[in-house]
């Protein structure tokens, strides 16, 4: 009797897409079982490869190309995805993310391109926004993507402030007077991050490190992000909002132009369907790059694991490396385990993520 097996793992981040991780798994699986149905649903949390797993799991989205300023202010050539129902999905990683940069600017990076996807999107009629904020190269408070979508961000001369993080040192006033009005559904932000916008849990302290930024550029960026919650209305209370720090405060800068938090891997499940293609399915894999101890805590595979539960169907791991406990699964695979090593696996990932979804199907 054949079987109805649903994949939806996230990207591993580096080496497989989840669209990727989720073709190489049912590859594997078919070799073994090839009367099985097989349903790909690539997941993501707000990050990067958001809007790939929406383009594989939403039949009819669209990709629209579009050529944005980059974070280093370079034309870079990006993407938004118009789904069947009106909504946009646009990835800040795609048109502002910390891969585009080499090397990294702490200081100058800005989300300007991020804000012209938007504005493209909405351009083309867009009815509501799905904005991934993950993978971020700056701290600017997303202050480059509410330019690009109007907003003026002035000196005390009232000239426009150097872009970037290190730029709100010289802000004085906050001009939204030609900010572009959301959409007739509104904007939802899609990230796993609670972080606050300030203090040693904000943008700053946090994430700004692995941008680039030396203990005292981190105090520069931190004294910035105070000011501009400061000067924007009501900047205080939005600062201090879960997830204001995402992406290097886009979260905080979002949230003021009124788009609302609508959480990384369980906005995107339901947008895909994922309760829908649970119903009446044999097995569920879920995975990621690295299960760890922060697993839990809003990831793919927890998000995935709960919905399953809900629907009484068992759940499957397949992770590039395993370090907390999996006792909970179904079956586990570790990549690294099967490969002989993390380096062999990182070096063939689909060739092992294939072998996995074998290693699955012979339960």
């Amino acid at each position: 009797m054949s079987r109805r097996i649903v994949l939806a793992p996230d990207s591993f981040k580096g080496t497989a897409t989840a669209a990727e991780a989720a073709d190489a798994l049912a590859r594997g699986w078919r070799s073994v079982a090839p009367d099985d149905e097989i349903v790909e649903l690539p997941m993501a949390d707000g990050g990067e490869g958001t809007l790939d797993a929406f383009a594989v799991a939403v039949p009819g989205a669209r990709r629209v190309q579009v050529t944005v300023t980059g974070p280093d202010d370079r034309p870079v050539d990006a993407a938004w995805l118009r789904l069947p129902d009106g909504t946009a999905v646009v990835e800040l990683a795609l048109a502002s993310g910390i891969t585009l940069l080499d090397p990294l600017r702490p200081l100058d990076a800005q989300t300007l391109g991020f804000g012209e996807a938007i504005a493209a999107a909405l351009d083309a009629g867009a009815t509501g926004l799905l904005l991934a904020i993950g993978g971020s190269s700056s701290t600017d408070g997303g202050t480059g993507a509410l330019v690009a979508l109007g907003a003026r961000f002035l000196d005390g001369d009232g000239r426009p402030i150097p872009r970037g993080g290190g730029g709100l040192a010289s802000l004085a006033v906050v001009d939204v007077s030609g900010l572009r009005t959301l959409p007739a559904e509104g904007a939802r932000i899609l990230s796993d991050v609670t972080n606050p916008l300030l203090g040693p849990t904000g943008a700053a302290a946090v994430f700004a490190p692995q941008k680039g930024a030396t203990p005292d550029e981190v105090d520069l960026l931190e004294a910035n992000l105070a000011r501009l919650a400061r000067i924007v209305r009501g900047g205080d209370a939005l600062a201090a909002a879960p997830g204001a720090g995402a992406a290097g405060g886009t979260g905080f800068g979002l949230l003021a132009w009124g788009a609302r938090m609508a959480g990384g891997a369980g906005a995107v499940a339901d947008a895909i369907g994922l309760d829908a293609a649970l119903a009446g399915a044999s097995l569920v894999v879920t995975g990621e790059g690295r299960f760890d101890g922060q697993s839990a805590a809003g990831k793919v595979p927890s998000e995935v694991t709960a919905r399953a539960a809900a629907a009484g169907v068992p759940v499957g791991l397949v992770a590039g490396a395993i370090t907390a406990d999996a006792s909970g699964f179904a079956a586990s695979v570790s990549l690294s385990a099967l490969a002989g090593s993390g380096a062999a696996a990182m070096a063939e990932p689909l060739r092992w993520l294939e072998a996995a979804g074998a290693v699955l199907a012979r339960g």
